[in-house]
């Protein structure tokens, strides 16, 4: 009868028998492959064809044991089992996804997996801060759930823009073929699925456009297919607004009904979770557990604490590095303010277009209400442009024109106009910031202005084309030293703008006065995502580089493997989207520097600059300092600015623009409730940062189970000595780089590669001159390529020599078999390389694969094992000694292999054989506990798993100990 995890026979070849979803399809993994090359056989139709073609049928089988004219040195046998450890994906360890991932996470990243692991369903909410790695965070908990089996299909819902972020992530770390669903990919994805199924159906990974399915027309056939885990992205852009803000009600409204079904897990992420309005944090409380939504948070008694504490996690960086991390893993931040003044020119340019807001301010209570809104928000959109550079200025008074005196008509809802017209003065936190100029309310505005007002209008339009490419540009000129500066200590600055034309004028500048070498790249909205993350990714690490960019890239794309350093060109309005920018180089990845450098550059006799400093910027930096995180800004931060802009419009008068204290912006109603509520929001972050900062689960406790994990799987130091090792056998040129540390070169020449053989150089890159750059450490050096454990390169060199061993004999560059002699043993030993697999068996569960290559060995004449760390310690510290002729070592092997012959048997009652078999059950009960442990859930199909090992073991290789004889 043929068992889950038996050896069976099938077209000429062996496989390993895999448990199937399926009813009557068998499912086969080649006896050298990985999962990913298994093939499904309709057992019916197989038993139907093996009349006629015999070979159709499937019968049991067994692995080949070695033959005693496979014989090699102590260094083949150890590269062998390397080898078979690398090629194990199902492992037998605590952790199950880390023979899947292709990234190596660290300590602080597996806590909140350990507290998905105690809760069935997962509900849990990720809150650290900005940079820590959020994604690989949840990702780890997806790859973890779906290697268990608990789950099979998986949708992430985030904003649009990080819909191709995320489908990278999924793909590249975690060996996720997902596929994203917006609408520009619908009609593809259409096509490729069947007719009778659903896009949620068909595809088991999904990255969903959250704005694209929260609609009546899509969310319902959602719904319905709806997978078992959904992780939702920036989920503070979904709280419920009690109908303030209708698109993120549509997403609050989704999740509900996602997160009724009481079965599903659902997993939410944002470095932002509390907005300064309670009710909204607890509506997305209540998407893990209905009563959160109706708790005090500002009075929970203990019970509700831990409770909510299962749940919910939110730690600083500060946390991480004084309690997780002996190393420190986050660059250090230096913030720094540099000013310019107005040149005359400029000071005309800014006065001229101030005094005319400040008149369209003045008379707006006199006009019909619409007019004034629409005034009002023409004139602040056409400051802001101004402000930011002349290149914006021109780009909007050149939009005036285009504007038709066509009959207007009232909008039927006021506020949703406002909400469009907010879009391109002010930054929202929750949404991408329109960064095309102002248009919209520029061309309204036209509408109703007064023909003095278009004169006064053309007459700045005029000023700002007399300040375009001139010196008189002191901001330009500014920012153009502090680039230079930058770049001579060793900084890649991101210059940051508001609006496109000015990212398209700063750039020009850039390129025009830096050396050839510099390498200037400006992405803004205009450029498509996948052309930004082409241009990103193909800057030279070897050259200096500058980004100028728009806050189109302040979320979505990682910067911190080419940028080390930001200058806000623009000043936001929204300090949010200030930790945004700056939180794209100073992230958990950052390599180039231990330091990151933020530069704040504003007008040091523009009063609009000082009230935004003295506000908003100050502040947020003032907290950052003290609590060592961000806390966003309360809600009411669009009103502030507006109640700061008015004050200056009424009380700013010709020179006394330049003073620099116009008035006390502390002093405005305002203001002072605006800074109470943040101090508020301040003091709750720093109780819940300690209150759900996991400091219950304890380092050891997490390194503990990583620990396990590596004993199976290999640590990236077991990887760096199998590659380095194989590539000598292979004849891989591969050596230390001496100009950095971590790094190794790979020569690429066609001199170099003419003798590898064909599988390990298809795995090489071809787009790479003569060395390409590689690295066994996690993050990376800029400019190298991470090799983990599931990397092509390692994947191909194990399959290599595993096949070869297997198929070549004695020719192989890691035979089998191997004898030495060393003092290291005093009797003739013999060590035994053993491929264990296990059934992992749950109720109404399909039983799981999972495998290890285990070292155990015995004393010849002895019935007792000598334990697995001591056979280890043997494979790795005994070296040759002396030499043993070939006709000795093919009898010493002959002797070892009948002494554990008939090794397929599973009644040998012989000692040896009783002992292994004791040893593999005594293993299978402990990764049981293991799998328990780890599973701490209430669940009664975890309390019911059972682990069974599949006898025989495949007996992969063995090294024979031979005493040295002192003469």
């Amino acid at each position: 009868m043929l068992t889950w995890g038996s050896i069976v026979r099938f077209r000429k070849r062996d496989w390993v028998l895999l448990p199937s979803p399926q009813e009557n399809v068998i499912a086969l993994r080649p006896l050298t492959g990985a999962t990913d090359e298994t093939v499904l056989v309709h057992q019916q139709l197989a038993n139907l064809l093996g009349y006629s073609f015999p070979e159709e049928r499937i019968f049991p089988s067994s692995f080949p044991p070695p033959s005693p004219d496979e014989v090699s040195d102590a260094l083949g046998t150890h590269l062998l089992w390397q080898a078979a450890r690398l090629l194990l994906r199902d492992g037998a360890a605590p952790f199950r996804s880390l023979g899947r991932i292709s990234i190596r996470p660290r300590v602080y990243q597996f806590v909140p997996l350990l507290m998905a692991l105690r809760l069935d369903p997962v509900r849990l909410f990720i809150a650290d801060d900005v940079g820590v790695g959020k994604t690989i965070e949840a990702l780890l908990i997806a790859r973890e759930l779906i290697d268990r089996g608990e789950v099979s299909r998986l949708a992430v819902l985030c904003p649009p823009y990080l819909c191709d972020q995320w489908e990278k992530e999924l793909r590249e770390k975690f060996n996720l073929e997902a596929v994203t669903v917006q609408t520009s990919t619908i009609g593809r994805l259409d096509r490729l699925k069947p007719r009778h199924k659903s896009i949620y159906e068909y595809f088991p990974y999904l990255v969903i456009s959250i704005d694209w399915v929260k609609t009546e027309r899509n969310k319902y056939q959602f719904l319905q297919f709806c997978p078992e885990l959904v992780i939702v992205d920036e989920v503070h852009g979904a709280a419920d607004t009690a109908g303030r803000n209708r698109a993120q009600q549509l997403r609050h409204q989704l999740l509900r009904e996602i997160a009724d079904d009481e079965k599903r897990h659902l997993i939410l992420l944002t470095a932002t979770p509390h907005s300064g309005v309670e009710e909204a944090f607890r509506s997305l409380l209540g998407l893990l557990r209905p009563e959160f939504q109706d708790w005090n948070l500002g009075s929970l008694t203990e019970e509700q604490r831990k409770l909510l504490a299962k749940h919910f996690v939110q730690r600083t960086r500060k946390d991480i590095e004084s309690i997780w991390e002996a190393d420190r893993c986050f660059p250090e931040r230096i913030s720094l303010e540099r000013t310019y003044r107005l040149s005359p020119v400029y000071w005309d340019l800014f006065r001229e277009t101030y005094h005319y807001c400040t008149e369209i301010v003045k008379t707006g209570p006199g006009l019909e209400d619409r007019r004034t809104r629409v005034r009002y928000w023409g004139a602040l959109a056409l400051l802001r442009c101004v402000m930011s550079s002349p290149a914006a200025a021109v780009a909007a008074l050149e939009a005036r024109r285009s504007a038709k005196d066509n009959s207007l008509t009232e909008p039927e809802d006021s506020s949703v106009e406002d909400e469009a017209y907010q879009g391109f003065v002010y930054e929202s936190a929750d949404q991408m910031v329109e960064d095309e100029t102002p248009v919209p309310p520029i061309e309204e505005s036209e509408k109703y202005l007064l023909e003095s007002e278009r004169r006064r209008l053309k007459k700045l339009e005029k000023l700002a084309r007399k300040l375009l490419n001139s010196p008189e540009d002191t901001k330009l000129k500014k920012c153009l030293e502090e680039v230079k500066n930058l770049l001579s200590e060793g900084f890649y600055p991101v210059i940051w703008c508001r609006y496109v034309a000015t990212a398209e004028y700063v750039a020009k500048a850039l390129e025009d006065v830096l050396p050839r070498e510099v390498q200037v790249v400006c992405l803004t909205g205009r450029v498509p995502e996948e052309e930004r993350r082409f241009k990103i990714e193909n800057l030279d690490p070897d050259k200096p580089r500058v980004l100028v960019a728009t806050d189109c890239l302040s979320e979505g794309i990682n910067l911190q493997e080419k940028f080390n350093a930001v200058i806000h060109y623009d000043l936001p309005w929204n300090p949010n989207r200030l930790e945004q920018r700056e939180g794209r180089v100073d992230r958990y990845g950052q390599k180039l520097s231990p330091q990151v450098k933020a530069i704040l550059l504003y007008g040091e006799d523009n009063p609009v600059d000082g009230a935004v400093i003295k506000v908003l910027l100050e502040k947020a930096r003032e907290i950052y300092k003290t609590l060592g995180t961000h806390v966003p800004v309360p809600e009411e931060s669009e009103s502030v600015m507006q109640a700061v802009i008015n004050a200056l419009f009424l009380k700013g008068k010709g020179e006394d623009l330049r003073q620099k204290e116009l008035f006390d912006y502390a002093s405005l109603p305002p203001v002072r409730e605006f800074h109470q509520k943040w101090d508020l929001s301040r003091e709750r972050e720093r109780i819940n940062r300690t209150r759900f900062a996991q400091r219950a689960l304890k380092p050891e406790e997490v390194k503990r189970e990583l620990e396990a994990t590596d004993e199976v799987l290999g640590d990236p130091e077991a990887v760096k000595n199998f590659v380095l090792s194989a590539a000598k056998r292979l004849g891989l040129d591969l050596r230390p780089d001496p100009k950095e540390e971590d790094v190794f070169l790979v020569n690429l020449t066609p001199e170099a590669l003419s003798l590898l053989p064909e599988a390990i150089r298809a795995e090489l890159p071809r787009e790479k001159e003569r060395f390409w750059r590689i690295s066994f450490v996690s993050p990376t050096p800029q400019g190298a390529e991470y090799i983990g454990r599931n990397h092509r390169l390692v994947t191909a060199m194990a399959r290599f020599l595993f096949e070869e061993a297997l198929t070549k004999g004695p020719e192989a560059r890691a035979p089998r078999g191997g004898v030495i002699r060393t003092s290291l043993v005093n009797r003739l030993t013999a060590l035994l390389l053993l491929r264990v697999r296990y059934l992992l068996e749950i109720p109404q569960k399909s039983p799981l694969l999972a495998e290890e290559v285990m070292v155990e060995g015995f004393t010849l004449g002895q019935n007792e094992l000598l334990g697995s760390q001591k056979a280890l310690d043997l494979l790795l510290k005994a070296k040759p000694e002396g030499n043993v002729p070939l006709p000795e070592k093919k009898e010493l092997l002959s002797l070892v292999l009948e002494e554990l012959e008939p090794w397929s048997s599973r009644e040998d009652n012989r000692p040896l054989q009783k002992a292994l078999k004791a040893k593999i059950l005594s293993r299978a009960k402990e990764l049981e506990e293991s799998h328990k442990r780890i599973r701490r859930a209430v669940s009664l199909r975890i309390k019911e798993l059972k682990v069974r090992p599949q006898w025989p073991p495949d007996l992969l290789g063995l090294l024979i100990l031979q005493p040295m004889v002192r003469g």
